[in-house]
């Protein structure tokens, strides 16, 4: 993790795609024990129990008899033989997006546990990690839950304590049951958003712009 001070921040948040109505074609064509082979519009898939294909379609269970498919979160058995066509609400897909600032940093404003802070968007860094004050500030009693370790800085080997964070977000993007560092000292000086969170999203940087998507 670097040691970086100075704070500018820039983030602007858009929505990729709102939530939009979809019609899927689905064909159980065989059956096994556990398995089953299912037509999804028009692409085969051969799936296992707790299975998803790439379609969003999840085989919860299957028997000779009947497969129970989850699809947006609604399951409906199906027998083999027959198309079925399926109307489905599509995921929405959230977008955030970040700017350089002049040094070529990522900063921004999110959310820790509800309460507003300032980020340092650095791929590098393991986990979101803050230093004592800012846990102190955010109500985080990290000596009393958190697990001790020796974390490495760019100077040298110091005390920290990982936590779980409640919720973390940035803009429209929240994830929950975050994992943390707490450094035992006053670095770093940005709390860094790491990869602990943006490990979890579809992360692409381009010049002084780096795009974070999430699925709903």
């Amino acid at each position: 993790m670097r040691n970086i001070s100075g704070l500018l921040l820039t983030a602007v948040v858009s929505l990729l795609a709102d939530a939009a109505l979809a019609a899927m074609q689905i064909e159980v064509q065989a059956l096994f024990g556990g398995k089953a082979i299912v037509l999804i519009d028009g692409q085969r898939r051969m799936l296992s129990s707790g299975e998803t294909s790439p379609e969003g379609v999840k085989l919860i269970e299957a028997d000779s008899k009947k497969a129970v498919l989850e699809v947006d979160g609604q399951r409906k058995s199906y027998k083999p033989g027959g198309a079925i066509s399926l109307t489905y609400a599509r995921p929405e897909q959230l977008e955030e997006k970040v700017y350089a600032d002049d040094r070529g940093m990522f900063r921004s404003i999110g959310t820790i546990n509800g309460r507003t802070v300032r980020f340092l968007v650095d791929t590098g860094a393991t986990t979101v990690a803050m230093n004592k004050t800012q846990a102190r500030d955010l109500g985080i009693d990290y000596r009393m839950t958190g697990e001790r370790a020796v974390v490495s800085t760019a100077s040298d080997l110091v005390e920290g304590y990982r936590v779980r964070l409640k919720s973390v977000s940035l803009g429209k993007i929240k994830l929950r049951n975050v994992e943390a560092m707490v450094i035992d000292g006053n670095h770093p000086g940005p709390i860094l958003l790491g990869m602990s969170f943006l490990g979890k999203l579809k992360v692409e940087k381009s010049g002084g712009v780096m795009k974070m998507r999430q699925r709903s």
